[in-house]
Parts: structure tokens; C-alpha cells; sequence
């Protein structure tokens, strides 16, 4: 079974040398490991003090690096699609190479770095998959598009390609605009197909585990807070939470109110992120890069510990039945109810946590099942539904 690690933090903590680190941890350790970056600002490559490309290089025994292109992608995954786009665009009166350069929409570089993770677990090549993840907006953005993926396969795109094959032609003479082909549907279904197998890997606990890291600095633990309530809300376990660059006990002169600050912080990461095991990673008195440097990152982080383990196992969302009632729970930490918006569409419930919105498809059982009450209890989210009878059940089925 092939392991996913993803590490992810704000901007200039450190992720991609611990990400680096834990590759090559892996691999020293016997485990066929891969490392690639998905963030648009690669320094992976800097990391390790060796070039990286869009394929993996193979860099030592038993690790391979990987830093994906945008054109390379492009090519790759969704060709048909932009061959579309660019058609409409030279329409639309712009040449043919800005036609072409306009194809590259934000965020497709990300989504096509993504899209590698799952075509790597497919391959079998590799035990381990280590990624060095964007800044944890661009994360979250791109981690929620996977879901989506699976509501526009199921309801828009059988809608859009019957328009096409009954009136395309008629609408094309009409408005002169060029009209998706089926093979363009076709190839689009294929990509939301592959994003819904890389939600599917990345929302396993079994598979996949995110682990933020942190600098100890009010700015980075609030936001190491923002994005461990999101990664609970779209339903991704996050096993560790890392401290990085952290002042030793003997440090002083300039350096000593840091280390005190530091230590102030430390003991308020670990508790409110617990139960989520917290480490720390030294502030070393050297540039850390190239094999050999990375490695002692990686030794101070997990000495002589598995990096590729699950180091906490919690079940972010799950639905039971009590007392006459199904019980839907979701672990939303640092959130408090008044931040929670909660509306209900069928078979889907729509939650908002400030800025970033989840939609759940109920299970079932659920979906004739009238909604009681909400609470936050314990920074946990509890939604009662009121459990039908067996002989309703049996009606509703018949």
C-alpha cells in the first residue's frame, strides 16, 4: 500500500526541507520513496542542490524528485480541452499564440501537480509519495476541487452533452460560436474522473496524512489554525503538526527573547492542537541544504521513528445512530458556532466556516431524515437528524 504524506504551512516556514527531509528519511530507511512539489514556486530542486524536472529523476538510491510543469501538464491531462478553449479564443479575435497562452487558466499548474499523486499510486512504483504542497490557501483551494469535481460529473455534464448532441449544430449556425465536440466532454469527464480517485486516496487516513508546519510566531500558529479547521472540514486527516527552526536552550544575546517567545508558544501548540502529536525541528547554525544537511533535518524531526507512519488516527466526520436519533459529527477545532453556517438542499448539506464552504452528499439514510438541531460541543460539530422507523424505511423504498 503506497503512502501519501503531505506537507503544507505558510509561506517560509520551512515545509519543503522537512517534506525534503522525510523523503529522504524514507529512503535511507529501504522505501521506495518519490518527493514533488505542488507548489507554483518551486524550491524543491534548491532543497536538494540538484536540478529537478517535470518526469522523476531518480536522485539517490530508492528516492526519486519531481517538480510537474504547467505546459508539461497541460499536454498530459487535458490537451483536448485546451485545443477547445484556444478554438474559442481565436474566435473570439485573438491570434493563435495568445489564444494558446490564454488556455493556461490559474491554477492548473497546481491541479496538474495533483493529479500526479494519483497517477503514482496507480503506477505501484513507489511505497511512499511525499509532497511538498503550496502555501496552505492554495492547498485548500485545490483540495476542494476534487469534491466538486464529483457534483458537476454527476449533474451538469450529462446536461451540457445532451445540449450539445441535439442542438449544437442549430446553436453553432446561429451564434457562430464554436460548440464542445464529444470528445472534448469526453476528455473533461476523464479529468473530473481522476480528481474524484485523488479525493478518494487523499480523504483516506489509511493512505494519506497532512502534516502543517509551523513556525512558533503569532502569525504563523493562527494561521497553522485556520487551515487544520479547513482540513477537518473538507474531511483530510492531518496526523502531525511540526515546529520548525526552534531556538535550543542555550541560545542567547540577540536570539534570547525569540527562544523565549518560543517557549511560550510551544506548550499552547501543543495543547490545542492536541490530541495531534506535536515535534519540533532545531534551529540549526547552518544553511540546510544538499543530502547530507537535509538528512540531519530529518533525524532531529523523527530520529530513529517511521516518517512515513500515521502518527494520529481521528475520524474528522462520521454518522451514527443514538437514542432514536442519526447523530452526524464533524471536528471543526478553533471553530465556535456563531463562525458555523449550516443550510440543507436534498441530499446535500452545505456548511460554511468563514471563507470556505463544503458540501456533504448525506448518506442514505439520512436523506429523508428531517433535521432536528446543530451544536458545537468540544470543538466538534453535532447535526441531529430524526431516525425513521423500519416501516417507514420499507415505504420509502418500495
Amino acid at each position: 500500500m503506497t503512502r501519501i504524506v503531505l506537507y503544507t504551512g505558510k509561506g517560509g516556514v520551512g515545509k519543503t526541507s522537512v517534506a525534503a527531509a522525510t523523503a529522504i528519511l524514507c529512503a535511507d530507511r529501504g522505501l521506495k520513496t518519490i518527493v514533488l512539489s505542488t507548489d507554483i514556486a518551486h524550491s524543491l530542486a534548491d532543497a536538494f542542490d540538484v536540478p529537478l524536472g517535470p518526469e522523476p529523476t531518480e536522485l539517490v538510491p530508492n528516492l526519486w524528485g519531481q517538480q510537474p510543469d504547467v505546459y508539461y501538464n497541460i499536454e498530459r491531462y487535458w490537451r483536448t480541452i485546451q485545443a477547445y478553449v484556444s478554438e474559442l479564443f481565436s474566435w473570439h479575435g485573438l491570434d493563435e499564440v495568445m489564444a494558446e497562452e490564454m488556455t493556461v487558466l490559474p491554477g492548473m499548474d497546481e491541479l496538474g501537480n495533483l493529479l500526479w499523486i494519483a497517477d503514482h499510486v496507480d503506477s505501484q512504483a513507489y511505497d511512499v509519495i511525499v509532497v511538498d504542497a503550496a502555501p496552505t490557501g492554495e492547498t485548500l483551494r485545490l483540495l476542494s476541487l476534487p469534491e466538486a469535481s464529483r457534483w458537476w460529473v454527476e449533474r451538469i455534464a450529462p446536461i451540457g452533452r445532451r445540449v450539445s448532441r441535439l442542438g449544437g449544430p442549430l446553436l453553432q449556425r446561429v451564434i457562430g460560436v464554436p460548440l464542445p465536440q464529444e470528445d472534448v466532454f469526453h476528455a473533461a469527464e476523464r479529468l473530473l474522473v481522476r480528481l474524484d480517485h485523488l479525493h478518494r486516496l487523499l480523504d483516506d487516513p489509511d493512505l494519506t496524512s497532512v502534516r502543517i508546519v509551523l513556525a512558533l510566531e503569532k502569525l504563523s500558529i493562527a494561521e497553522a489554525r485556520r487551515s487544520f479547521t479547513y482540513f477537518h472540514l473538507f474531511g483530510y486527516p492531518s496526523d502531525l503538526v511540526i515546529a520548525n527552526r526552534v531556538f535550543p536552550p542555550e541560545t542567547g544575546g540577540y536570539f534570547a527573547p525569540l527562544r523565549t517567545m518560543q517557549q511560550r508558544y510551544l506548550p499552547e501548540v501543543e495543547r490545542e492542537f492536541g490530541p495531534v502529536p506535536v515535534r519540533t525541528v532545531p534551529f540549526f547554525d547552518r544553511e540546510m541544504v544538499g543530502f547530507e544537511r537535509l538528512r540531519e533535518v530529518g533525524l532531529a524531526l523523527f530520529g530513529d521513528d517511521d516518517p512515513s507512519a500515521v502518527y494520529y488516527r481521528g475520524r474528522p466526520y462520521q454518522v451514527r445512530r443514538d437514542d432514536g436519533t442519526y447523530l452526524l459529527t464533524l471536528e471543526l477545532p478553533f471553530t465556535s458556532r456563531d463562525e458555523v453556517k449550516i443550510t440543507r438542499h436534498a441530499d446535500e448539506l452545505v456548511l460554511q466556516v468563514g471563507g470556505w464552504r463544503r458540501t456533504l452528499i448525506l448518506p442514505r439514510v439520512l436523506v429523508d431524515a428531517p433535521t432536528r438541531a446543530a451544536r458545537m460541543e468540544d470543538q466538534t460539530l453535532r447535526i441531529e437528524f430524526e431516525a425513521r422507523s423500519k416501516a417507514g424505511a420499507r415505504g420509502g423504498k418500495s
